[in-house]
């Protein structure tokens, strides 16, 4: 059994698949989920785990290159804009909600979150660390 990481196994085998240029969409409770790409829905109660919570952990697995987020976020979620603006800096892009959900249907893995609060997605671009 792995003592440190990621533990839930579904999760954890979705990401060691990965490649680079990979796209991967960490999403709130409501945001529509497209047919195609792997799901692994975390979501257990509104709130749990948070939108924060499975961010960072996907961020101490991954290498990531890029993110595009909603334009709503930072007007309906300034918590989660300006996480998302520590996180990602410079590479973070902002596109209409309509289009990031157009985008999420490319994603190679969606990470549903318990998070209740609006417009907390992002699409991930993986990076390669060499």
């Amino acid at each position: 059994m792995k003592k440190a990481g990621i533990l839930n196994r579904h999760l954890a085998g979705a990401l060691a698949a990965l490649g680079h240029g990979d796209g991967v969409l960490i999403c709130d409770a409501g945001m529509p989920i497209p047919d195609g790409p792997r799901v692994v829905d975390l979501a257990f109660r509104a709130g749990v785990p948070s939108f924060e919570e499975v961010l960072a952990g996907l961020l101490e697995e991954l290498v990531v290159e890029g993110a595009t987020a909603a334009t709503e976020v930072r007007e309906a979620n300034p918590e989660a804009s300006a996480l998302l603006s520590e996180c990602f800096g410079a590479t973070l892009a902002h596109v209409s909600h309509e289009e990031l959900k157009s985008l999420s249907a490319g994603a190679r893995l969606i990470v549903r979150t318990g998070e209740a609060r609006p417009y907390a997605n992002v699409l991930l671009r993986c990076g390669v660390f060499f």
